[in-house]
């Protein structure tokens, strides 16, 4: 029997086909079975809330307010986040600084291309 690939999203081990999806057991992540399931994920481009394709030293603005671990300091709706850095392997985060807070990692469904 051959060996089912692992979970593309939390590299989990137990996966199981369902239909023509495969499901990871563990985060309840599903992904084609057809073609390599880690080829989606890397060579996804990263998008903002809007579609629009963001690279490395692109400028992004929060579209609502975010509370940030480890800080007091919420990031408000239309603060600008400049000179950001995408994540590699991971096109749903960038990193970035806003003037207050330093050291930001952000998911890309809260941002906008500026």
């Amino acid at each position: 029997m051959a060996s089912m690939p692992t979970c593309p999203h939390c590299s989990g081990e137990i996966t199981y086909p369902d239909g023509d999806n495969l499901v990871c057991a563990e985060c309840g992540h599903e992904w084609p079975a057809a073609g390599d399931a880690g080829a989606g994920k890397a060579g996804t481009p990263t998008r903002d809330s809007n579609g629009n394709a963001l690279v490395d030293g692109d400028n992004v603005v929060v579209i609502k307010d975010l509370k940030v671990k480890g800080s007091s300091i919420p990031l408000k709706q239309g603060t600008l986040i400049r000179g950001i850095r995408l994540v590699e392997d991971d096109p749903e985060h960038i990193e970035g600084n806003s003037e207050k807070i330093k050291g930001l990692v952000l998911k890309t469904c809260f941002l906008r291309k500026a």
